[in-house]
């Protein structure tokens, strides 16, 4: 693994809701750390709504973890674009990752452990 980035199973209970709907629980919720940069819960695809979300065209590139590939949130009222990305075939050092699940908590999009 990349000496920077730290992979655990999360403690406790973890939820995500997005636009009033309630996306997901999950008691085996990963946490990924990064660097300096702030912790990010991975949520088992297992444990997430996955009717409420459609595949975007967006992809980026992470030379440590792999290719992202995104979602957008799509609810009665309204559709976060690109709001959950998840690496598909992530690199070897972060395998862990593989079918989770990770959102951007912008304001529409909360995280918290419940």
């Amino acid at each position: 693994m990349a000496q920077h980035i730290t992979i655990r199973k999360a403690d406790g209970t973890w939820s995500v809701r997005a636009g009033g709907a309630v996306l997901g629980e999950s008691s085996n919720a990963l946490e990924l750390i990064e660097g300096s940069y702030p912790p990010v819960i991975y949520f088992p695809r297992a444990d997430i709504a996955m009717a409420f979300l459609d595949t975007s065209e967006k992809s980026t590139h992470c030379p440590h973890k792999g290719d992202a590939s995104y979602f957008s949130v799509v609810t009665k009222s309204t559709t976060l674009k690109d709001v959950v990305w998840s690496y598909e075939t992530p690199s070897e050092a972060v395998s862990r990752i593989k079918d989770h699940l990770a959102f951007f908590t912008d304001g529409d999009v909360t995280v918290e452990q419940i």
